[in-house]
């Protein structure tokens, strides 16, 4: 059974960091891409960041970049989102996914995605 965990979210102040962890089983990582969503109170979830399977291929959204990094570890079966120099408008709940469709490669869209974790909420606030 495909699973994916997301944790590390929490409050901090703008500028701040934060690391989140999207932990997967039911699947051999190596051979799938994992995309970063959010989603705020009202409005659509939307693509944040992406790793291809080979870890080659990295994607953000234009708002983030220069501030996110993505990286995987598959011998611990996890993907990172660190969050750096963080603002107001990253508030949201983060969710980690993964397409038995596309498999390796990415995508930033939502819809392309079958398997999602439940979410860590992210709040910056002063």
């Amino acid at each position: 059974q495909v699973q994916l965990v997301e944790s590390g979210g929490g409050l901090v102040q703008p500028g701040g960091s934060l690391r989140l962890s999207c932990t997967t089983s039911g699947f051999t990582l190596d051979y799938r891409a994992i995309g970063w969503f959010r989603q705020a109170p009202g409005k659509e979830r939307e693509g944040v960041s992406c790793i291809s399977s080979g870890g080659g291929g990295t994607y953000y959204t234009e708002s983030v970049k220069g501030r996110f990094t993505i990286s995987r570890d598959n011998a611990k079966n996890t993907v990172y989102l660190q969050m750096n120099s963080l603002k107001l408008e990253d508030t949201a709940v983060y969710y980690c996914a993964t397409s038995a469709r596309l498999r390796r490669v990415c995508a930033m869209t939502r819809y392309e995605y079958d398997y999602w974790g439940q979410g860590t909420q992210v709040t910056v606030s002063s």
